[in-house]
């Protein structure tokens, strides 16, 4: 099996029943820019996660002090509160971080679909290819 015939082969998967390919290539950066804003969502919504743990977290040591197993109660219950509060942190920066990512690869999408085109157009202009590069860009 040649490289040529196994690309010829892929397209007409990506085409769907009855291969042949679309004379388009579209893309769009809504995608990309729907994940970023979830992932935006989601390091919003664990912003008070910590203000709530460490209210629950003094109920609780209010009742743990009572009795001998009481000051090992608390040692534990600090230990496993640093830890929440580390993985919760942890995970907001991830977040972030993939929204910034997520954003910068639908710009870069954009932008490349539009050098794409811009390199197309003196030959579509001549009549020289019959399909189109359109590109919807980053957001």
């Amino acid at each position: 099996m040649s490289w040529v015939g196994d690309r010829q082969r892929l397209s007409d998967l990506a085409a769907g029943p009855g291969g042949g390919g679309s004379a388009e290539l579209k893309h769009s950066g809504g995608p990309w820019t729907r994940a970023a804003g979830g992932a935006e969502a989601l390091r919003t919504h664990m912003a008070p996660v910590r203000a709530e743990l460490a209210t629950a977290h003094d109920g609780l040591m209010a009742g743990a002090g009572a009795g001998a197993g009481g000051l090992a109660a608390l040692a534990e219950l600090g230990a496993v509160r640093d830890s929440w509060e580390r993985r919760i942190e942890a995970a907001r920066g991830e977040c972030g971080s993939l929204a910034a990512k997520l954003r910068a690869v639908a710009r870069a999408q954009g932008e490349t679909d539009e050098a794409v085109k811009s390199a197309f157009a003196p030959v579509a202009g001549s009549g020289g290819v019959s399909g189109r590069v359109s590109g919807g860009g980053a957001p």
